[in-house]
């Protein structure tokens, strides 16, 4: 009997056919479906050759959204859905685990629930650390479980400070202490390999500064006025 067919295997070795585009998307971005032997998953594609310019982040966007999901594997918190590098029908980009999602939450609704609250601020340290430019409202996603999933990870881990976020309501509470042990385990002496591999070294560095100061503050960081926030908020 073969070995069952796993989300990893549908997106890395799986064929891959285009339903449509998505729209409301700033970068070209396509639900597709994969299928490995009888196996069937839909998923987010997004293809380098689709992406924008943007002036203060180099292509290949798709990398960064393949990099946050490394981190969140590797600090072991699950929060970006499952996202691989592969060639597509547009060449290569981003294939994540699309998350069948009630659009009537967002970040906004979430945040009135206490039982979120851990996930959250699970959410809002993986920012800091990520460097995330741009989480707004609709990037955190309720699935049909009850997971609150963070999504839209490309405009990350930049070496200059860019924290743009709807998280604030924890503004400068102490960080759980299983957090802190978690960045200390996995980033106190280095970058993990799945996630150095798609970075580059001055972008590394960046990554264990952000990681130290973190530790050393003990909380979640202060808001510093309007540029802190994304726009639109949702």
């Amino acid at each position: 009997m073969s070995a069952p067919v796993s989300a990893l295997d549908l997106l890395t070795r799986g064929e891959i056919a285009v339903k449509g585009r998505l729209p409301w998307s700033t970068n070209a971005t396509f639900l597709v479906e994969a299928s490995l032997a009888g196996e069937r998953a839909l998923a987010v594609y997004k293809p380098g050759r689709g992406e924008r310019p943007l002036w203060d982040f180099p292509p290949n966007l798709y990398r960064r959204e393949v990099a946050a999901w490394a981190l969140s594997e590797a600090l072991g918190w699950g929060l970006v859905p499952l996202t691989v590098e592969r060639d597509g029908p547009m060449g290569e980009g981003s294939l994540q685990l699309f998350v069948r999602a009630d659009l009537d939450h967002h970040y906004f609704t979430l945040r009135q629930d206490p039982a979120h609250r851990p996930r959250l601020e699970r959410i809002c340290v993986f920012d800091v650390l990520a460097n995330n430019a741009d989480r707004k409202g609709g990037h955190c996603l309720l699935d049909e479980d009850g997971v609150v999933w963070a999504i839209d990870n490309a405009l990350t881990f930049h070496v200059a400070p860019k924290l743009r976020t709807v998280i604030w309501d924890f503004r400068g509470e102490p960080i759980p202490a299983p957090l802190l042990d978690d960045v200390a385990r996995v980033l106190g002496s280095g970058v993990p390999g799945s996630v150095a591999a798609l970075l580059e070294a001055d972008e590394r560095r960046a990554l264990l500064l952000r990681a130290r100061a973190l530790l050393e503050s003990g909380r979640f960081p202060e808001e510093s006025g309007a540029r802190s926030y994304p726009w639109p908020l949702v």
